[in-house]
């Protein structure tokens, strides 16, 4: 067995660097900047506030919020208020960020329902950023119903479809970034 295996290891340390594939460059770390570049891609009329930014995506309010200091950001989208909901959509909720939401959560903060993408700034890469702010406004947009990010859908349907085609169109905004 070792007299096929040497010749392998031999003809194997004869090829070249140039001849493995080219990996892509890293991206740069995320920054509050970058972030903004990427955001006024999907909306061209996007308004910083504060340490953030106000934009919308499919006629959903999107806030996205940094902490440099921290090295967090977190996209959020305002769902309803939370002072009536039952233990059922409490429930439901619960089990949608175990299984379906995927990168977004449903939270309650200040009374307000939220969905929200929470994320490590400096290592969020632009398609994870992108495709967390679709899944989060999915996530809004299905408040009641499907409960779901959109990403990945389980059986049969169109909703699985529909939901992953507005991660699949910021994704291409974003590819000229």
């Amino acid at each position: 067995m070792l007299r096929y295996i040497l010749p392998l290891v031999l003809i194997a340390s004869m090829t070249s660097a140039q001849d493995a594939p080219e990996l892509p460059a890293p991206e740069p770390a995320m920054t509050y900047e970058r972030l903004g570049r990427i955001i006024f891609a999907l909306d061209p009329e996007a308004q910083p506030s504060g340490p953030g930014f106000q934009f919308v995506i499919e006629g959903v309010p999107v806030l996205v919020v940094t902490d440099a200091q921290a090295d967090r950001m977190r996209a959020m989208v305002p769902i309803r208020s939370a002072s009536d909901l039952s233990a059922e959509d409490l429930t439901r909720m619960m089990q949608a960020n175990f299984d379906s939401a995927l990168d977004a959560r449903y939270a309650i903060a200040n009374g307000t329902l939220w969905a929200a993408f929470i994320h490590p700034l400096s290592p969020l890469e632009k398609n994870q950023f992108i495709s967390g702010l679709g899944q989060t406004v999915n996530v809004a947009k299905t408040y009641g119903t499907l409960y779901s990010g959109g990403a990945v859908q389980y059986g049969g349907g169109d909703s699985g479809g529909l939901q992953r085609q507005l991660i699949d169109d910021l994704l291409k905004k974003g590819e000229e970034i």
